[in-house]
């Protein structure tokens, strides 16, 4: 169990020192400043009260620091299952919600169990930027009602359905609390770029430092809340809206449960799992790239699986890595899961503490920080940038890109998944070739017209490419077939059978076939089928030992 469960803690925690405490301790304590109201944003946004957010942060962002395969990611809830969860909210209500999250915890586990964690890499960057971009977009529309201060008694989850309803509340517009979210992405945005740490600016000292660590949406939220209650501004509020939130963590809370709630949830609970596999992954290796270390994404898999089947009983949502706080964590010192641990504790503190300050955010405010979020989440110059490439990965990116958000996540990243691998057979299969070699290239071939053909392979004989062997039977010479396969990296079965197939041809018309330098994996293959048996002697080790058979061959 140790081999496969191998926590970063163990080992950051070998070499650790007073002074690296510190430095955790301080980035935890940021970073834990940072999610607040994040999390309570995107909670409210999923369809939740502001303290299921909270809760996750806490616990999964405990977890996750503490079992996780890297050392500075901080997970919680984000911005990516806003949609997600509140579709299942809507369809299957939160018990379902339950049992869909703690499901796919159980796979996240498996997952990194079986040694998976790798195969996320293999996503296509088109589907990655279309599904984050469609994510995006959709979060900015469902925060359009409370941005524009709408009154909304149910929001749809789809987005014909979104639209609708935001244009028959259009006569609820509340001036005032446009203005007051506007104010608060206008400041967000101005303090971003005005204090935002940067490498050049890393001796910073004084006022300048200070003001570098805090957040813009801390410094909106706060003046947001202190504006809105000054000026009795007539806003909806957390207390307003969901009576505050609670000063103490959940109670243990067992859903029902059923075999057939299981099935009818099998799309929910792979799409979370999915999402959160690619998410987590996605900003493990971003925060590799900004440490300079390497995560293990097996290990990673596992501790969102944990969190994840935790969670949700406690009141929770689905949680993953994040990039935002994790980049916060590593800007602010952090080099060890114990701070994440702060984090998560600091949260903790806040909500035992300040829980009954949160009733006088207004939800304004949330939804200017969740519009910021959002436009900062989604790739936008990968749009400009279309006309750069082939046209194979604009539709692929604009197709995943406009499903997300007309249609579903999961039809999305289904559709991307199936487009991708039907444009890499046909990529690969076009730089599959056959090349039929003439006196031209070897001298030993004059006068062999019609006795001898020779031909050279180059690239992978795979199920997309077995056309190139299925031609060589239509023209078969009288004596010798030479099939130089050195070049051919590799060999399916299909590729195979399709070999043992023109073997089979040569030997009924008295024409004889020999293969020559297969590499390691053909080889491999070739035992395996049966294609050296059928073959025998006139297995080669190389193009000219073949040639001097054939032409040697007392059949000739």
């Amino acid at each position: 169990m140790a081999f496969f469960f191998r926590p970063k803690l163990v080992d950051s925690l070998k070499a650790y020192s007073r002074e690296q405490l510190g430095a955790d301790i301080a980035a935890g304590l940021t970073v834990g400043v940072v999610a607040l109201p994040l999390a309570m944003a995107f909670a409210i946004a999923s369809g939740l009260k502001p303290e299921a957010g909270l809760f996750t942060a806490i616990i999964a962002g405990f977890i996750i620091s503490a079992l996780g395969g890297s050392k500075v990611q901080i997970g919680g809830p984000a911005g990516a299952f806003i949609v997600i969860v509140y579709g299942i909210l809507e369809r299957y209500g939160l018990a379902n919600l339950i049992i869909a999250t703690a499901a796919s915890g159980v796979l996240l586990f498996i997952m990194g169990l079986l040694k998976l964690g790798t195969l996320i890499r293999f996503i296509p960057v088109a589907v990655v930027i279309g599904f984050t971009n469609g994510i995006a977009v959709l979060i900015m529309l469902s925060q359009a009602k409370d941005f524009l201060g709408l009154q909304v008694n149910n929001m749809p989850a789809d987005f014909f359905g979104i639209l609708r309803a935001l244009s028959d509340a259009l006569p609820s517009f509340q001036p005032t609390s446009f203005a007051l979210a506007l104010g608060s992405l206008l400041l967000i945005v101005v303090w971003q770029r005005t204090f935002a740490a940067r490498p050049s600016q890393t001796q910073a000292s004084g006022l300048r430092r200070t003001l570098q660590v805090i957040p813009g949406s801390i410094v909106a939220l706060v003046v947001a809340t202190l504006v809105a209650q000054s000026l009795s501004l007539p806003v909806e509020t957390i207390g307003s809206k969901f009576g505050g939130i609670p000063s103490a963590l959940p109670s243990f809370v067992w859903p029902e449960f059923s075999l057939e709630a299981l099935k009818n949830l099998s799309m929910p609970i792979f799409t979370i799992t999915l999402l959160g596999a690619i998410e987590s992954l996605l900003c493990a290796r971003i925060a590799d790239g900004l440490i300079g270390d390497r995560h293990n994404p097996n290990q990673e898999l596992m501790a969102q699986g944990v969190a994840n089947f935790v969670t949700p009983f406690f009141g929770g949502m689905p949680a993953t890595g994040t990039i935002a706080r994790t980049v916060t964590n590593v800007k602010s010192g952090g080099r060890s899961p114990v701070a994440g641990m702060v984090h998560a504790l600091t949260l903790l503190v806040v909500v035992w503490v300040a829980a009954p300050l949160a009733n006088h955010v207004p939800l304004a405010a949330l939804a200017a920080i969740l519009m910021f979020v959002a436009w900062n989440m989604g790739e936008w110059h990968a749009f400009s940038d279309l006309k750069q490439f082939r046209a194979p990965y604009r539709i692929t990116l604009l197709a995943v890109f406009l499903l997300t958000v007309m249609v579903d996540l999961t039809v999305a990243v289904e559709f991307g998944l199936f487009a991708a691998c039907v444009t890499f057979i046909y990529r690969i299969s076009n730089l599959s070739r056959v090349e039929q070699l003439s006196p031209v290239d070897t001298q030993a071939l004059i006068g062999q017209d019609g006795r001898i053909s020779a031909y050279r392979f180059y690239g992978a004989l795979f199920f997309g490419a077995v056309k190139l062997v299925e031609a060589i039977e239509d023209h078969l010479p009288q004596k010798a077939v030479i099939l130089d396969l050195k070049n051919i990296i590799y060999i399916d079965s299909s590729g195979a059978d399709a070999l043992m197939a023109l073997a089979q041809v040569c030997q009924k018309r008295q024409v004889r076939l020999l293969i020559c330098g297969l590499n390691h994996q053909p080889m491999d293959i070739a035992k395996r089928t049966g294609l050296l048996d059928l073959v025998g002697k006139d297995c080669q080790p190389d193009w000219g030992t073949g040639l001097e058979t054939a032409l040697s061959s007392e059949n000739l």
